[in-house]
């Protein structure tokens, strides 16, 4: 009878795992056309005229709506393997996707997250500000945009005493609670 408890263990284990990978995959909107998918920007930036499928994520810097489809320049960031961008990482360059159609320009507004995929199509000089910049381009098949969301952790590590009187308690904190703020991207 107790021979069969480890394997209980291997199955829930296997069961808990495939469960915690099943969370962290990549979302289906931001699947490529091949598997060979460059998500590095300074990988796509050196082979430019060859690469093919790239996926890569930042902010939105400026969207412009043009007559038959959309400009979107993006600050590049790293992004993970499930496509979120790291807000905690500094911007390596920027880049250039063109979407076919019209995009709402408050729902892609300039500070939003977004990850996008496509297929490289060369460069494009243009400025950032004043200054001259040559943008890697790319035509976006696949888009996806986040949103940060924030939850507050408390440590309430200190001692608590309670004075009750009949069924009415009150509570004393004999130190301060600390916290943080942890920011997550859906």
């Amino acid at each position: 009878m107790f021979s069969l408890f480890p394997k209980f263990r291997f199955i829930f284990l296997i069961l808990f795992s495939a469960l915690v990978m099943g969370c962290s995959t990549l979302p289906t909107e931001l699947e490529a056309n091949s598997e060979a998918v460059i998500t590095d920007y300074q990988e796509w930036v050196n082979q430019l005229p060859e690469a093919s499928d790239i996926r890569l994520g930042g902010v939105i810097a400026k969207i412009t709506n043009l007559e038959n489809k959309t400009r979107i320049e993006v600050v590049n960031l790293p992004i993970s393997k499930d496509g979120k961008p790291d807000i905690n990482a500094e911007p390596s360059g920027r880049f250039i996707g063109y979407i076919d159609g019209y995009l709402e320009p408050l729902s892609f507004a300039e500070g939003r997250l977004i990850t996008l995929v496509g297929t490289s199509t060369g460069t494009e000089d243009g400025n950032i500000g004043e200054f001259p910049y040559t943008f890697p381009v790319m035509d976006i098949y696949n888009h996806r945009l986040w949103q940060i969301t924030e939850r507050v952790v408390v440590n309430d590590f200190g001692p608590t005493y309670y004075s009750c009187s009949s069924l009415h308690c009150r509570n004393f904190r004999t130190m301060p609670t600390q916290g943080r703020v942890v920011k997550d991207l859906e």
